[in-house]
């Protein structure tokens, strides 16, 4: 008896390649229809493809950053944004961590008023949007006292300035923190020469600007401060859900051990709950890298500020969106690989 011998085309799987390669086929056609127009607009306006442009001389200053020259080439003002991105990227989110897990601590602490104000704080800044927040945060340190009248927070001395005494020199402060509308100045641990150890190094105020500190431009603590408090908002909504999704029973049998509430939480419950959080947490990481491009609102020369000059310098706008797509991505993949390495890390830990 002969055998039936089916069509190709009835084969479900074969059906299924021949779909998925026809979408494939359209999709690099598009691609294809655009990048062919893309590179004859260019050639209509002179412009070469290619990225040889990037050794070409700037001919613009970076107000902040790496040092920077308007000599130096416009890859040179790239790599500089890129450092203020990544500067602001990485102590963003050491801070907006441990915000938000203090304000997730505060919502669930069973204080009324405190977990009252935590709340509100939560609810209030998830759901206005971070360019408003941004520009009210410059707002409000444009709106600060001048130098000679700096705000100083924690204050432990005054003195004469440089030029003090009968020269009559602005006085000084000595205080954890400065704030004035040139920005912000901040104590610091540093080693300073002759001592053995690390030494806190406390600001001032000098005749021009800060002494001393960790100095912070009113674009970057602005930017920094309001990256942090609105990200914060979501990591503690993250951190409360992940504590609560650990059994209630947890907490009952750590008590019965004679755990204290802070041995309890950090030895039996954090643990545990990390498995829940990371995932989440990872994305507010990812928010936070991508918002700092908003920088451009309020004048932070951040990789995206600095390459909208680049590009209306140079024209090359394809190219140079190009590279800050692909740096973000890589930032982005980085995060994600290591945040995913902790997670896998924290899923054998709490077996």
């Amino acid at each position: 008896m002969n055998a039936v011998v089916r069509h190709p085309l009835r084969n479900e799987r074969i059906r299924a390649a021949l779909a998925q390669l026809a979408v494939a086929a359209f999709v690099l056609a598009l691609v294809g229809w655009l990048a062919a127009g893309v590179l004859a607009d260019m050639r209509a306006r002179n412009l070469v493809p290619g990225f040889d442009f990037l050794r070409n001389v700037a001919g613009f200053g970076i107000s902040e950053g790496p040092a920077f020259a308007p000599t130096d080439s416009y890859g040179r003002a790239l790599v500089v944004g890129l450092a203020n991105t990544l500067r602001v990227a990485v102590v963003g989110i050491v801070l907006a961590t441990a915000w938000g897990f203090a304000v997730a601590l505060a919502r669930i602490s069973g204080n009324v008023l405190l977990g009252g104000m935590a709340r509100g704080y939560i609810e209030a800044l998830r759901n206005t949007p971070l360019v408003l927040q941004l520009v009210l945060w410059l707002s409000l340190l444009r709106a600060l006292p001048p130098l000679s009248e700096a705000i100083a927070l924690g204050s432990v001395g005054a003195g004469a300035g440089a030029a003090g005494g009968a020269a009559g020199g602005a006085a000084t402060q000595t205080a954890w923190l400065l704030l004035s509308r040139k920005g912000a100045a901040v104590a610091w641990w540093q080693l300073t020469d002759g001592a053995p150890f690390l030494a806190l190094d406390l600001p001032t105020t000098g005749r021009f600007g800060y002494d001393g500190g960790l100095v912070l431009s009113p674009e970057f603590a602005a930017l920094l401060f309001g990256l942090v408090v609105y990200t914060g908002a979501f990591i503690a909504e993250v951190v409360r859900s992940g504590i609560e999704a650990v059994s209630h029973g947890q907490l009952e049998a750590a008590r019965a051990v004679g755990l204290r509430e802070g041995q309890a939480l950090r030895l039996i419950v954090l643990p545990q709950a990390m498995r829940v959080i990371v995932p989440p947490l990872t994305n507010q990481y990812l928010n936070l890298a991508k918002n700092s491009s908003l920088a451009i609102f309020i004048g932070y020369p951040d990789l995206f500020n600095v390459s909208q000059t680049v590009g209306n310098q140079t024209g090359q706008f394809v190219a140079v969106l190009g590279i800050v797509m692909a740096v973000y991505l890589t930032i982005s993949l980085g995060t994600s690989l290591a945040m995913n390495a902790y997670s896998r890390r924290a899923r054998w830990v709490g077996r």
